[in-house]
C-alpha cells in the first residue's frame, strides 16, 4: 500500500497503513498496525501501544494507551486535517525493554489538490487525443476513399 510504512528498534518491527491507501478528510477510514519480532518476523503474542499524531509540528490527537492480544490492532480514525502527519508510535511493556520503544512514521491524507491534478492530466490526455484524431483522421479517410 502507498501510504503504509514499517521501522524497526530494538529488535521489534512495528508496520502501519491506511485504509483507503489516502484517507478522506472527516470521513472514517481504517488505521491498521501489525508488531513483529526479531528478523524472522514473529508475530508477538500481546502489545500495549499508544499513539500521538502531529500535524505542522504541533500535537493533535491522542489515542490512549491500548492492551491488544496478538499481533494486529486495527481501529477506525478520522483525520481532521489535509496533508502530512507525523505519527508517532510508543510501544509499552515488552520483554527485555523496560522503556517505551519508540516510532515515527509519515502518513498523508488525501488532498483536493490531488484530486485536482488528475483531472488536469487527464482533461490533458484527452485533449492531446484529440488533436491527434483532428490531424491524423482526415488523411487517413483520403487514403481510403477510391
Amino acid at each position: 500500500m502507498f501510504n503504509s510504512a514499517e521501522q524497526f528498534n530494538a529488535g521489534y518491527r512495528v508496520q502501519v497503513a491506511t485504509a483507503p491507501e489516502f484517507p478522506q478528510i472527516d470521513e472514517p477510514s481504517q488505521f491498521m498496525i501489525k508488531v513483529t519480532e526479531g528478523f524472522d518476523y514473529e508475530d508477538v503474542d500481546r502489545f500495549t501501544m499508544g499513539i500521538k499524531v502531529f500535524y505542522n509540528g504541533k500535537q493533535v490527537d491522542t489515542i490512549p494507551l491500548t492492551a491488544i492480544e496478538g499481533s494486529h490492532w486495527d481501529f477506525d480514525y478520522v483525520w481532521r486535517n489535509s496533508g502530512n502527519h507525523i505519527v508517532e508510535v510508543f510501544l509499552y511493556d515488552m520483554p527485555n525493554n523496560p522503556e517505551p520503544l519508540s516510532f515515527k512514521f509519515n502518513m498523508g491524507t488525501q488532498s483536493p489538490f490531488g484530486q485536482i491534478f488528475i483531472i488536469a492530466i487527464t482533461i490533458g490526455a484527452l485533449s492531446m487525443t484529440g488533436v491527434f484524431l483532428y490531424i491524423y483522421m482526415p488523411k487517413f479517410f483520403k487514403k481510403s476513399r477510391p
